[in-house]
């Protein structure tokens, strides 16, 4: 039901962040301190800002509203994914190819599920390159629960 909650929310919010040059970095529909929230984190060349967050969120209330896709009362979020942004889709591991990044995994590896290393970028056969160590590592995205940006300050 959460999956095809996500998707139907990205089909109607598709065509409002297109016609502003915005990029849907990823959508979630979560329940946190028993009150559901409804997350769409945006992204753009130079990047986003409060007031495309404010005119996304304006625009898409009114679709929510007549569509009803959420049957649940939530809590509308539109946000920038943040300098620690998880990385979930390919053209992610593309972009961010030469940045830090943070790994957990689901299972150890050498005795630890915690890693930080340069994102290399992905392979032929889609895994996640990393240099951990001056090693490279390859990851399949099944055994990562999650990669992020690392922020070094």
């Amino acid at each position: 039901m959460k999956k095809n909650i996500e998707s139907t929310i990205e089909e109607l919010v598709q065509p409002i962040v297109d016609a502003r040059n915005i990029e849907i970095v990823d959508i979630e529909y979560v329940k946190e301190a028993g009150q559901f929230y409804l997350r769409i984190y945006l992204e753009k060349e130079g990047g986003i800002t409060l007031d495309d967050c404010a005119e996304v969120s304006r625009e898409l209330n009114p679709i929510l509203d007549e569509k009803d896709p959420i049957k649940d009362n939530y809590f509308l979020e539109v946000c920038s994914p943040g300098l620690d942004r998880p990385l979930k889709k390919e053209k992610d591991f593309i972009r961010y190819a030469g940045y830090d990044v943070e790994i957990k995994l689901y299972k150890p590896l050498n005795g630890t599920k915690q890693l930080e290393g340069e994102l290399i970028g992905l392979t032929e056969d889609k895994k996640i390159k990393v240099v951990i160590d001056n090693n490279e590592v390859e990851f399949d995205k099944k055994d990562i629960a999650l990669i992020k940006l690392a922020v070094k300050f």
